[in-house]
């Protein structure tokens, strides 16, 4: 336990010392090298709080880089490993339940997805219940909510009723008062002959 006290120290002082980058690029993503470590987690598309914390903490426990050090002064090495841990979070020791793709469709093995690949894999799942005419995918087919959420006030697409309802009373009432002017006019002049 002491000697990892000291090796962590060490990568401390050994990482104060350094000049930190203004932008580091972390699977695919430019973070501002300001930022300490789960921060700039959080940054990437698919690592939210909960799952930063625990990588912050793998990070910690498995690479000796405290967790309140700048992303910007670690060197190309350290985050190489970062980016094994992201693309590999159960080696690490990260619990499954904070996995984002848990018993893949295709593959049926765990993983977590960040940046592009989440985004492919999130399209591709829509195309597959499409493709399969499943309630959520015609929900989706049709741009309506899928989740089981109401949709008599909110989610509305295209004109909106109540507004075209009001133009269209106010153009009604115009032409009706057209039309009274006319009548009202006509009568008068045919009197007066």
């Amino acid at each position: 336990m002491a000697e990892e006290n000291k090796q962590i120290n060490e990568n401390a002082k050994k990482a104060e010392g350094k000049v930190t980058t203004s932008i580091v690029r972390i699977a695919g993503k430019d973070i501002n090298g300001s930022y300490k470590i789960e921060k700039a987690l959080m940054q990437i598309k698919g690592i939210k709080n909960s799952f930063a914390h625990a990588a912050a903490l793998q990070i910690e426990k498995h690479l000796g880089i405290m967790r309140d050090t700048q992303i910007g002064s670690l060197d190309e090495e350290n985050i190489k490993k970062i980016e094994m841990l992201i693309s590999n979070p159960l080696k690490y020791g990260i619990p499954g339940f904070l996995l984002n793709r848990r018993k893949d469709i295709e593959s049926g093995e765990s993983k977590h997805l960040v940046g592009t690949d989440l985004i492919v894999a999130t399209k591709q799942d829509i195309d597959r219940d499409i493709r399969l005419q499943t309630w959520r995918g015609f929900r989706h087919q049709y741009g309506q909510k899928v989740r089981g959420q109401r949709t008599r006030s909110t989610g509305r697409t295209g004109a909106t009723v109540g507004v075209t309802k009001k133009a269209a009373e106010t153009a009604a009432k115009a032409t009706e008062q057209k039309q009274k002017k006319g009548e009202t006019g006509g009568k008068s002049s045919s009197a007066s002959k």
